[in-house]
């Protein structure tokens, strides 16, 4: 097997478990080939996962979801399991998106940053542990759950994570190998989406001072929302919420004065703000003629600073990086929020790039291979550590308040 130069640039010298003979770089340039942006392409690369576990003697099986694949995998045994959380679904592209190439630096395709760069190096993890506890027992239990639904906006009754949490597939911790660049998010904001319908009066449109524009009243209703409290406040890791008007349809001719407008605006409020405080805020602009609808909720993320498997996480990554790998804030929402939901600390912690979501998007190869070794050190970390990591989370049970339909992550 041939490395590409920027594999070969990562020391393995300190490496305690070994990469074996996988390749993470070919198996990102072949789950990138597979169009997983829609339901069939999403079981053919999850078919095709499966397969190349089961070629390296991995666990794994797949649970079916409204006709999607979970696919879940471990390796070990132990007091302590640790889950590395992937997702194979991509947002669509274009038809070249989905030929994966390669320059001096980077692996360019959909999916490339987030996430099947990330993906396929915890599969290669997983090889690499598999040749391990063969030689030697691991001593702890590594879960990969890989699910078909991150990246949906459509809604649904339940979607993956939350029901592969459901069934029990948990652990101890959690990294999710979101794109982070190498450091490692902790808190991540809130979403609270709303539906602002505002009425306004009917008249023709060479004669508007006859009438109340619903669709400029809506203007002033954003501009309202946008200085509230809530929106002016700040943390250790953000300078504001967010808020995104991202949806907005009103009037049905030019020459008439619009008598309905609604709006779809997407909130991500800061972890430490109550979100019934937010709620509550919001609501504060229903005005006679303008309702407003709650429409889908999911809570912030926040892991402690000193949690011991998140300094085991940080130390290992900064053996392996040129910069100091930090603690930060991740904007966009991650399934992690159902571990969490439970009391399991789960992370972000994905390799370096850009242009996720973009036409542009494009990995870091040598992050991909030093993403590799820094979690076999995290895991081999924590498996020196068990005694003191064994029985730290207690699970707690599902909270009984449901989500409605999905934002767009």
């Amino acid at each position: 097997m041939t490395l590409h130069p920027q594999q070969l640039a990562v020391p393995l010298d300190d490496c305690p478990i070994p990469p074996c003979g996988a390749d993470e770089l070919q198996l990102a340039q072949r789950l990138i080939s597979f169009d997983s942006s829609h339901d069939e392409g999403i079981r053919t690369c999850t078919d095709f996962a499966l397969g190349w576990l089961e070629g390296h003697e991995i666990r794994a099986r797949t649970i079916d979801l409204d006709g999607l694949p979970i696919l879940d995998a471990t390796i070990g045994e132990g007091p302590v399991t640790v889950v590395l959380h992937a997702h194979l679904d991509v947002v669509p592209g274009k038809q070249e998106q989905f030929m994966p190439h390669v320059d001096g630096e980077f692996l360019w395709g959909r999916g490339a940053y987030d996430m099947k760069g990330a993906t396929a190096a915890m599969f290669c993890v997983m090889a690499d542990l598999a040749a391990q506890h063969k030689r030697e027992p691991l001593g702890i239990r590594v879960r990969l759950l890989c699910v078909p639904d991150e990246e949906t906006d459509q809604p649904k009754e339940i979607r993956g994570t939350e029901y592969a949490v459901q069934q029990g597939l948990i652990g101890d911790f959690v990294v999710c190998g979101e794109p982070t660049d190498l450091h490692v998010g902790i808190q991540a904001k809130g979403v609270l989406d709303v539906r602002i319908e505002v009425e306004g009066r009917g008249a023709h449109g060479a004669t508007p001072w006859l009438g109340v524009n619903a669709i400029e009243r809506a203007m002033d209703i954003i501009d309202r929302l946008k200085l509230l409290p809530f929106a002016q406040e700040s943390s250790r890791f953000y300078e504001r919420p967010s808020i995104n008007l991202g949806r907005i349809s009103g009037g049905d001719r030019i020459n008439q004065v619009p008598e309905k407008c609604t709006m779809d605006v997407d909130i991500r409020f800061l972890p430490g703000q109550p979100v019934e405080r937010v709620r509550d805020e919001l609501m504060s602009l229903e005005l006679p003629g303008c309702r407003v609808i709650e429409t889908f909720r999911r809570p912030p993320a926040k892991v402690a600073s000193d949690d011991p498997f998140l300094r085991h996480l940080r130390a290992a990554a900064q053996m392996h990086s040129a910069h100091e790998v930090q603690l930060v804030g991740r904007d966009g929402t991650n399934d992690g929020t159902y571990f969490l939901q439970r009391g399991i600390p789960s992370v972000e912690f994905g390799p370096i790039g850009s242009g996720h979501h973009g036409p542009q998007e494009k990995v870091s190869i040598r992050s991909l291979r030093a993403y590799r070794v820094m979690l076999l050190d995290f895991l081999h970390a924590v498996a020196g550590d068990v005694d003191q990591l064994a029985g730290r989370v207690q699970p707690r049970g599902a909270d009984e308040r449901r989500e409605g339909t999905r934002s767009l992550l």
